[in-house]
């Protein structure tokens, strides 16, 4: 279910709560909204059912809405953001920080010893905000991305140490 109200902007309205395959759908829908490609529905409840998923939604509003998301996987002492994403009109309020925050706890208290993911090496305000989180390049991924004009681009492989 979405919403056209846009809740306040204040990240200390906002709750971090489990995914569940129950909110697949509006995950989508604003994943959707966020990439191109997109996850579609069914990829999105495949991965929140995977014995692996270690995921959490930020919901805000009345009623509650899904505001943001971070989808990883903890396996062994190894967790992954599969994918973040952070409704337009929430950007650049600290939610971004808050998800990867939260899935780093949740992932140091399942025994994770470092955090991973990929970012497209052109993504400025995503790498920003992993610098400052403490993430640090361990790889490159060449041409692992297409941009909207059909040009490759590489993906920086980032890990955080828990």
């Amino acid at each position: 279910m979405t919403s056209n109200v846009t809740p306040f902007r204040n990240i200390k309205h906002v709750s971090l709560l489990w995914a569940d395959p129950e909110r697949a759908a509006e995950l989508a829908a604003l994943h959707a909204r966020l990439f191109s490609p997109a996850w579609d529905e069914a990829s999105i409840t495949s991965s929140l059912e995977h014995p692996a998923a270690t995921s959490l939604v930020a919901v805000a509003g009345n009623p509650k809405v899904i505001v943001g998301f971070i989808l990883g996987q903890l396996v062994a002492d190894e967790a992954e953001i599969l994918s973040i994403g952070v409704a337009p009109d929430w950007q650049r309020a600290g939610l971004g920080k808050m998800l990867v925050e939260g899935l780093a706890r949740a992932s140091k208290r399942g025994e994770a010893k470092r955090l991973f993911l990929d970012v497209a090496e052109d993504n400025a305000a995503a790498l920003a905000l992993y610098r400052k989180l403490g993430f640090s390049e361990v790889g490159r991924r060449q041409r692992y991305y297409v941009s909207s004009d059909g040009s490759a681009i590489d993906a920086l492989m980032l890990a955080l140490d828990l």
